[in-house]
C-alpha cells in the first residue's frame, strides 16, 4: 500500500441512463426514485457505492488488501470473526455483548490493544471500509470505538439535470413454471419502468484528513476509485438498467489537506445546461458541459475524465 492521500478532494458524476430503470423505488413498485415536488429524477449513494464497490471487487478479486465487506452473500460477521482473530479473539460474532467485553479485558490485560488491532486488520483488508467507512455490528457489541468507522469518500444522491418522466411498459410473459399454470393461464402479462433518457449529477468529497488519521485510504486507493467510478456501469449491465454510462468525471484537487475553498464554490462552477434547440433530451450531446476554470481559487487544479 502507498502512503495515505495528504490532497483533498472534490468532484463530480456525470452519468446517463437511456431506456432503463437506473435506481428503482421498492416502496413505490420499483418505479424510478424522483422528487415528487419537481419531478427530478434520483440515484442514491447507496446505489452508486455498491456498483463501485462490485467493479473493485471484480478488477481486484483475490488481492490482498481488496476485499469487499459489504457483499452478497457473504455474512457481516464472518468478516468482523476475521478482525478479532487477527487481535487473538476467536468466535467473536457468536459471543455475548459480556462475554465479548471480557475477551478483550483479557488481551488487554496480557498487552494487546483489541481495538487498534482490529481497526488496522479491517482497513487494511477492505476497500470499502478504507474508502467510505462502515459501521460494524460486532465491533459495537464489544464497545470498542472501530465499530463506527468515517470513510473519506462520501457520495450525495445524483439528480437528474431536467426532470423526468417514467414510462410504464407493459411485457408478455410466455415461460410457465408449471403445467398446472400452462393450462389455466397461458401467457402473463407484466410491466416495467423505463426512463427514456436522463442525464445524472453526483457529487462526493474525499478527506485526507480522515485518510490520514483514520483509515489510510492511500493514493493507489484513489486511483482505484476513479477507475471504479468511470468503470461502474460497464461490468454491471441488465435489461432493467438498459443503457447506463459515466460520461464525465470531473475533479477539482486542493494542493492541502484541508483545502482552499468551500466545495460548494467548486461545484458552482460546474455547469451542466440543455441546449437551446432540444425539448426532450435524448442523448449527452443534447447537453453542454462547461468548467469556469478562472473563478478556481488559487491551489485548486481540475481534472475532466471521460
Amino acid at each position: 500500500m502507498s502512503d495515505p492521500i495528504k490532497n483533498r478532494y472534490e468532484f463530480v458524476i456525470l452519468f446517463d441512463v437511456e431506456n432503463g430503470n437506473p435506481n428503482g423505488d421498492p416502496d413505490a413498485g420499483n418505479m424510478p426514485r424522483l422528487d415528487p415536488e419537481t419531478g427530478y429524477g434520483l440515484v442514491t449513494d447507496v446505489c452508486l457505492k455498491r456498483k463501485i464497490r462490485n467493479y473493485v471487487e471484480t478488477a481486484k478479486e483475490g488481492e490482498t488488501g481488496f476485499g469487499i465487506y459489504i457483499k452478497d452473500g457473504v455474512p457481516l460477521n464472518t468478516s468482523d470473526n476475521a478482525g478479532f482473530h487477527h487481535a487473538g479473539i476467536d468466535g467473536a460474532a457468536a459471543m455475548k455483548p459480556d462475554d465479548l467485553k471480557k475477551a478483550i479485558k483479557k488481551r488487554e490485560a496480557e498487552g494487546v490493544d483489541v481495538d487498534h488491532q482490529v481497526k488496522e486488520f479491517m482497513c487494511e483488508n477492505f476497500f470499502d471500509i478504507r474508502t467510505f467507512g462502515a459501521v460494524m455490528t460486532t465491533m459495537v457489541k464489544g464497545n470498542l470505538n472501530c465499530g463506527q468507522i468515517r470513510g473519506p469518500v462520501q457520495l450525495g444522491f445524483a439528480r437528474s439535470i431536467d426532470p423526468i418522466v417514467p414510462q410504464e411498459v407493459t411485457i408478455t410473459r410466455v415461460a410457465i413454471t408449471t403445467e398446472a399454470d400452462a393450462e389455466k393461464k397461458g401467457t402473463e402479462m407484466g410491466r416495467k419502468y423505463i426512463v427514456p433518457y436522463a442525464l445524472y449529477r453526483c457529487e462526493g468529497y474525499v478527506s485526507a484528513n480522515l485518510a490520514k488519521k483514520v483509515t489510510g485510504f492511500s493514493e493507489d486507493d484513489l486511483k482505484l476509485l476513479w477507475q471504479a467510478i468511470l468503470n461502474m456501469f460497464e461490468l454491471d449491465r441488465s435489461a432493467a438498467r438498459g443503457k447506463m454510462a459515466v460520461r464525465e468525471l470531473i475533479i477539482f484537487k486542493h494542493d492541502c489537506e484541508l483545502g482552499y475553498a468551500p466545495a460548494w464554490k467548486l461545484f458552482d462552477t460546474v455547469s451542466v445546461t440543455r441546449k437551446a434547440d432540444v425539448i426532450s433530451p435524448r442523448a449527452y450531446s443534447d447537453y453542454t458541459v462547461t468548467v469556469d476554470e478562472a473563478a478556481l481559487p488559487a491551489g485548486v487544479t481540475c481534472t475532466r475524465m471521460g
